[in-house]
């Protein structure tokens, strides 16, 4: 209950877009400044978001993400975290475009 909670929080936060569907993404240098902190983990089954960088904007979509240089051209604004218990979102990195999903 408390995810679907916080999940529907951070849709709602994000305009009704979550981190799964945010195509380009902004690394913040505070997490003061970021709309979700994202901690990587190590294993895909630790993560509740599968995520594949793609190469071009136009390629983004959910789970895909696109980094921007600047923030104004962002949809979800990020700050990496050191721990997990500081993390809205933990991550994992795949190597292959199938592979991207987010679950909450």
């Amino acid at each position: 209950m408390k995810k679907l909670f916080l999940a529907l929080f951070f849709l709602a936060a994000l305009g009704f877009s979550s981190p799964a569907f945010a195509a380009k993404v902004y690394i913040t240098k505070y997490a003061s400044q970021a709309q979700q902190k994202v901690y990587l983990v190590k294993y895909a089954s630790q993560a509740n978001c599968k995520v594949y960088q793609v190469k071009y904007s136009s390629q983004a979509g959910a789970g895909k993400w696109f980094f921007v240089k600047y923030e104004s051209q962002a949809d979800l604004k990020i700050h990496y975290v050191k721990y997990e218990s500081q993390a809205d979102l933990k991550v994992f990195y795949v190597k292959y475009e199938s592979q991207a999903n987010c679950r909450f």
